[in-house]
């Protein structure tokens, strides 16, 4: 862990880099991931050899006015599948799946909002 805020319970596995970013209670982060400029609410899982906070910024196409920086927003109870790469200046909310990245990857600026996500 590099310069973070990492909360209670949370897991990391090995190999897995946390950089920048803030891990909030309850949540994994799996093994050879690497999260960069990323904040991570309560229980969320993310999976294997993924990567957060790839490429350049990129204006938000989700909420411009909320969403302004280089960060990962990841809200609560969220699961981001294995492998993915998911950009700067994104939000992904609920239950992921590899078949909601296109080619694998969230490119920034984007974002993934499934039903149930945000509360």
């Amino acid at each position: 862990m590099i310069n973070s805020v990492i909360g209670a319970g949370v897991t990391i596995a090995k190999d897995a880099v946390v950089k920048d970013s803030i891990v909030m209670k309850g949540s994994v982060v799996g093994k050879g991931t690497v999260v960069e400029k990323a904040i991570v609410a309560e229980n969320v899982t993310i999976g294997e050899n993924a990567h957060l906070g790839v490429g350049e910024y990129a204006p938000s196409k989700y909420d411009p006015k909320v969403y302004q920086s280089d960060l990962v927003t990841i809200g609560e109870n969220s699961v981001i599948p294995d492998g993915v790469k998911i950009g700067k200046n994104t939000a992904i909310a609920g239950e992921t799946v590899a078949e909601d990245y296109q080619d694998g990857l969230l490119a920034s600026g984007d974002y993934i909002i499934k039903a149930g996500g945000v509360r």
